[in-house]
């Protein structure tokens, strides 16, 4: 039978056969064709499921009727591709879209539309599965694409029909009189707008809007679980010791279990006069947080004389005492409950108060105190002799064995050999959770192995902690200034705060950050978390003096904004290492160079060489590398035997995981 060409250039035939196989797919929404179908008279390739090509130009949708569908060949943005809103799959063939930018894939859209309509004749030769068959299909796939609630709860039709649809969800009905909102009735439709439920104020954060009971003049909708389930009357709650009585509101209210809005359904304990979401009463009373060393209790009201700082110590905004939280009691610091639940990966439940935490064991113990309680004498983990309290009183060319950074006041030094590190870094303690490691397993303090940080990418051989999961390593420069709280920067006069994100153009070198960043609350200062790290002094061969860091050049002499070092021009505007009394300036890259973190002097045997090398940073003669034949100007591995005169470059030996790049790219 012929027919017409919808939109082809050639005639097309309409195939009944339903035993003819066709391997091909429908050019308008990409899958496989079956019969019925149209293919093209003139046998070149083109082919139409009869859904597909009789599919309306213009679809005014039961679940959409604030503005029509249109069927468009493609979607109109710049890389002419779309995610269904439906199935949340990407595809750049035919759409279904609207104005305020729903896009349907053809078959979903029509598919929703006779679910609408209450046409389900197309899934009446389906099978329904079991629950226990849709969890071969994986998390994604085992996903309903009503409601998003897994497939394994509840019986539904298969996979290899198009859709992962749940039976109830199929046969859901079209309007829903609820006694949350009695002033309309509550209509089945696509969440468009992405409201958040008004019963359990979830919000969706993926991309396919399901379906929702909504009324659209009111901006008002539920998740069809929320809508569909009676609203006990009493319900327990995990971290409060009386129940709580349902309450429904036309008028918003501030939940006191976690400190954000609510309205319509709310909950309340009559004894303490506090009022809750439904989800806030299986909020879990105490937890282990990867943002915090000590367990976080939550509690509903604080006095403000509990806290030195009333800010998130992960947002880093005000927390309001008057409403739930959680909080450290040995610390006394504080969260709100949206940013210590963050996700799953950030805490772990604690079912029993007296759950042991982790170990805080002492990396140090203190041989001699002074008669103010000052440890002046210890003897740490990770070194062989006693340390000694120093006194800062410069000329120190040694760097910090722990942090590689250099060395100030107070600090310990060891009497027999050129060991130091700073107070700080020697207090760290042998086991840590550290912010922003999502492994559920603690870190453990190591050093002498040359590891790249999983944070800041550099390379170095100083003090670390390794994750006993996954055995990823942070550098202590990124644990400690990832570890909440504010931070002074040298270069400027307000405290910092670490922002997880927020975007900015750091004042150090120029760039836009990314979604992570140290940040000052008062004004626009951005410093990315390597150059929050930079050493403020360095020494470097162009000068016989310490080289200070420097955050802007005065100088208006165009010529003089030149590195000394490579002998390129210098971005008067970034941070730079500099000389006054030698008026000396560099980029910080040609001053640090790519190792400044390496240890020099230690030892390295991971090497093909039999003799020990040891990491050496030549700064007059140059000899040349016996794997490449170049200079050695860079870090380089020299042999411990000074007969052997062996030399190569570190980039030659180390592998391709322990190279790295500049910092800056100067």
């Amino acid at each position: 039978m012929e027919s017409q060409n919808y939109g082809h250039r050639h005639p097309l035939l309409l195939l009944l056969n339903e035993d003819q196989r066709i391997v091909a797919n429908c050019s308008r929404c990409g899958e496989k064709v079956s019969t019925p179908c149209f293919s093209c008279a003139q046998d070149c390739g083109f082919y139409l499921h009869k859904v597909c090509a009789e599919a309306p130009l213009e679809l005014n949708h039961p679940f959409h009727l604030d503005h029509p569908l249109l069927l468009m060949q493609n979607a109109p943005y710049s890389s002419g591709e779309y995610i269904c809103d439906f199935c949340d799959k990407e595809d750049d063939k035919f759409v279904y879209h609207c104005s305020c930018g729903l896009d349907f894939h053809i078959k979903c859209a029509l598919f929703t539309f006779n679910i609408a309509e209450n046409n389900l004749k197309e899934l009446e030769h389906v099978a329904l599965l079991l629950p226990s068959i849709s969890t071969k299909y994986g998390d994604y796939l085992g996903k309903c694409f009503g409601c998003w609630d897994s497939l394994a709860n509840y019986t539904h039709f298969s996979p290899d029909c198009g859709f992962n649809l749940h039976e109830k969800c199929a046969e859901l009905p079209f309007k829903l009189n609820h006694a949350c909102h009695r002033k309309h009735p509550l209509v089945l439709q696509f969440n468009s707008q992405r409201l958040s439920c008004k019963i359990c104020q979830v919000t969706w954060t993926r991309r396919g809007s399901g379906f929702v009971y909504g009324c659209s003049p009111c901006n008002f909708v539920v998740h069809i679980d929320c809508g569909s389930q009676s609203l006990l009357q009493v319900i327990e709650s995990t971290n409060h010791k009386h129940p709580f009585t349902l309450f429904l509101r036309q008028v918003p209210f501030t939940c006191d279990a976690c400190g954000t809005e609510g309205n319509h359904v709310a909950y309340t304990c009559g004894t303490c006069n506090i009022i809750i979401h439904k989800n806030c009463s299986s909020l879990p009373r105490i937890i282990k947080s990867k943002w915090h060393d000590h367990r976080l209790l939550h509690t509903y009201f604080h006095d403000i004389e509990d806290f030195r700082v009333l800010d998130c110590m992960i947002c880093h905004d005000e927390v309001n005492t008057e409403h739930g939280s959680y909080d450290c009691s040995k610390c006394n610091v504080i969260f709100h409950v949206k940013c210590a639940l963050k996700d799953k990966y950030s805490y772990s439940i604690v079912s029993l108060e007296n759950e042991d935490e982790m170990p805080n064991e002492s990396s140090i113990s203190v041989i001699e105190r002074n008669d103010a309680g000052e440890a002046t004498k210890i003897k740490h983990f990770k070194h062989k002799h006693n340390l000694m309290l120093g006194l800062f009183v410069g000329g120190y060319e040694n760097s910090c064995d722990g942090c590689m950074l250099p060395i100030s006041d107070p600090f310990y030094y060891c009497s027999e050999c050129e060991f130091f590190l700073h107070k700080a870094c020697a207090e760290l303690p042998r086991m840590k959770n550290v912010w922003h490691h999502y492994c559920q397993k603690p870190l453990t303090l190591i050093s002498d192995k040359v590891f790249k940080c999983a944070e800041c990418w550099d390379i170095s051989n100083a003090f670390a902690y390794e994750c006993c999961g996954c055995k990823r390593k942070i550098c202590l420069r990124c644990v400690i200034a990832l570890t909440p709280g504010s931070r002074t920067c040298l270069k400027h006069e307000h405290p910092l705060f670490y922002y997880i994100k927020r975007n900015g153009k750091c004042n150090a070198c120029g760039y836009t950050s990314g979604d992570e960043a140290f940040r000052c609350k008062d004004c626009n200062f951005v410093l990315h978390r390597g150059c929050f790290s930079l050493p403020i002094t360095a020494r470097h061969i162009c000068d016989e003096h310490l080289l200070s860091l420097t955050d802007h050049d005065d100088n208006s002499y165009l010529k003089s904004h030149h590195c000394d070092i490579c002998e390129e021009s210098r971005d008067p505007n970034r941070w730079f290492y500099h000389c006054a009394i030698c008026d000396t300036s560099a980029h910080v890259d040609c001053v640090l160079g790519k190792y400044p973190f390496l240890k020099l002097g230690s030892i390295c045997e991971e090497t093909g060489h039999p003799h020990p090398l040891i990491i050496v940073k030549k700064k007059y003669c140059y000899p040349d590398c016996d794997k490449c034949s170049k200079p050695c100007e860079c870090v380089a591995l020299e042999c411990s035997k000074s007969e052997c005169k062996y030399i190569v470059h570190w980039n030659c030996v180390a592998p391709y995981s322990l190279q790295c790049s500049l910092r800056w790219g100067m």
